[in-house]
């Protein structure tokens, strides 16, 4: 397995870096973030890499952090996601933004990232739930967060503004006034 990769960038594409190890050229995939935070052609780069292999094809997936190549891994073990998908929705979600829209069961949300309908969406929430660590996310079922979702469902705002306003939200306040300033940042936002 080639588990990371420490090299000169020779060239950057829309999708892919090739990065030169000691003369040899490795062509990997990335996510526009990871593109992005990579350094400019010429300089030296480390990435964590996801070496894919199938029959007719090996290919490395490369990220910034081993908590994306750890979180690529464990999208991978979903049933009917593969390496695009998984690099998708790393492209689309951070490890937190995916993990409050699994712990809220946020369907709207998934749904968003491309090549995931409604039924991937619903095998993410069941397959992932046990895997991802819930326990930290601010949007776990239970709680005061997990009341303001529930009342702001009840007016009939849907679960992707709900997940938006409340990741900024300040875990030390009232449920009244989380609830305030949720109904002022959404009444803003539909404006």
């Amino acid at each position: 397995m080639i588990g990371r990769l420490r090299g000169t960038v020779i060239e950057r594409a829309t999708q892919s870096v090739l990065l030169e190890v000691n003369g040899v050229g490795y062509v990997v995939a990335v996510t526009p973030r990871t593109l992005h935070d990579l350094p400019r052609v010429g300089e030296e780069a480390v990435l964590h890499t996801h070496l894919h292999v199938r029959e007719d094809q090996l290919a490395l997936y490369g990220f910034d952090s081993a908590a994306d190549k750890s979180l690529f891994g464990m999208l991978l073990g979903v049933s009917g996601v593969g390496p695009k998908v998984a690099l998708s929705i790393l492209a689309t979600m951070t490890y937190a933004q995916l993990s409050v829209a699994v712990a809220s069961d946020d369907i709207p949300t998934l749904t968003t990232i491309p090549g995931i309908g409604k039924r991937s969406a619903q095998k993410l929430l069941l397959e992932l739930k046990p895997k991802l660590d819930l326990a930290d996310t601010p949007l776990a079922s239970s709680g005061p967060l997990a009341d303001v979702r529930e009342a702001l469902e009840g007016l009939g705002y849907d679960g992707e503004e709900i997940s938006g306003t409340l990741l900024d939200m300040p875990p030390d306040l009232s449920i009244e006034e989380m609830l305030k300033r949720c109904l002022q940042s959404l009444g803003r936002a539909g404006k």
